[in-house]
């Protein structure tokens, strides 16, 4: 037993998307190596010719590795996608609502602002686009990379626009709204940079 986790160990290795996806596969792995050598022991075989047949059968870690990192890819590749939409709209609504009371307050509504919050909502709609595609069709083979950089773009153009919007709004009168503000974008910032830096790698492991 102890060569089959020297095997899924070696396999995780070599792996990289989703950690709950990524666990599931291994365990199904490990899992299916357990049984097969199981049979073969049970049938009176010695543990070490049992374990080199279950090996043959599944195929070596560098083998299995392929397969699986495209299925993977393709998860994370969904997850990237998911966390564009989930991050970018909730602080549309920030930026917009920061945008509404800073001209109530007669401040100048900031360009690069506006700009920032173009580049994050189209990466929004692209991350929607690619949930579309890979759901119905097969991922084409730049689409994670192309995904990954999108959301890298946009996790950098969310804080720069935050920024770009509280430093227009009086910090005295707004303080609560920029704090709420803050938070959300270091949250999302991390989620999503992490999430697409992630997207980048899996796309270079199975180019």
């Amino acid at each position: 037993m102890n060569a089959i986790e020297t095997y899924v160990d070696e396999l995780a290795a070599e792996l990289r998307g989703p950690a709950r996806v990524k666990a599931r596969m291994v365990q199904e792995i490990r899992d299916g190596l357990t049984d097969t050598v199981t049979a073969r022991t049970d049938a009176g075989l010695p543990p070490e010719q049992a374990v080199q047949d279950a090996v043959r059968e599944f195929g070596t870690p560098a083998e299995v590795a392929p397969s699986c990192q495209r299925e993977l890819t393709v998860a994370q590749t969904r997850h990237t996608a998911f966390a564009l939409l989930v991050t970018v709209p909730v602080l549309l609504g920030g930026w917009r609502l920061a945008s509404t009371i800073g001209r109530d307050q007669s401040v100048p509504t900031s360009q690069t602002a506006q700009l920032l919050a173009a580049v994050a909502g189209t990466a929004a709609v692209v991350g929607c686009a690619v949930l579309v595609i890979t759901r119905r069709l097969a991922v084409p083979g730049r689409l994670p990379l192309v995904l990954g950089w999108t959301g890298t773009a946009a996790s950098i153009a969310m804080p720069l626009a935050s920024i770009a919007l509280a430093t227009t709004l009086p910090p005295a009168e707004n303080w609560p709204l920029l704090l709420l503000l803050a938070a959300g974008t270091v949250a999302a910032h991390f989620a999503l940079a992490y999430s697409a830096k992630v997207c980048r790698e899996c796309a270079a492991q199975v180019e």
